[in-house]
């Protein structure tokens, strides 16, 4: 891979909390700086599509995030995304043609210490390298078919489902 797209929607990686995690906004997108940081060897650009809560997305919120990376001329394409509603964006992106589409996101801002978002970001960028054409989540340290997994927002993780 020689070129990353980074299309960025919002979501708890990006948030900015103003008061004990009840007052927030959708922040700038921080993946840009954070793999600047660790000097990755490839180039990216970041393209800003939403600054939402994903439990505020809708189908045409889905519909741009889908023509924002049909309208990219390169295979790999990485989508920060909030994690309640990642599973549905990622269902509404299935037989994008000629793409690795890999969804990532966060369960803490990745301005938190010890948030997961580094993490979850260095999954998905290996990952979107090495699977075939299709679309993916990287969550929990995983790679997720969104056909077979689900947020278990009890247990705050992504797992197996039976969808």
């Amino acid at each position: 891979m020689q070129h990353l797209t980074i299309v960025t929607t919002g979501g708890t990686i990006d948030k900015i909390y103003f008061d004990d995690k009840s007052t927030f906004q959708i922040g700038e997108p921080q993946i840009g700086e954070i793999l600047e940081a660790l000097g990755v060897a490839f180039t990216f650009e970041v393209l800003p599509v939403l600054r939402k809560d994903s439990l505020h997305m809708t189908d045409d919120d889905r519909a741009a995030i889908r023509a924002a990376i049909e309208g990219q001329p390169h295979r790999h394409v990485l989508v920060t995304h909030g994690t309640d509603t990642m599973v549905e964006t990622a269902r509404a992106l299935a037989g994008l043609a000629g793409k690795v589409v890999v969804l990532t996101g966060a369960l803490n801002p990745a301005l938190f210490k010890g948030s997961d978002a580094v993490f979850n970001i260095g999954c998905a960028v290996g990952a979107v390298q090495t699977l075939p054409d299709g679309v993916y989540i990287a969550m929990n340290g995983r790679i997720w078919d969104p056909a077979r997994v689900r947020k278990n927002r009890d247990a705050n993780r992504f797992e197996a489902s039976r969808a």
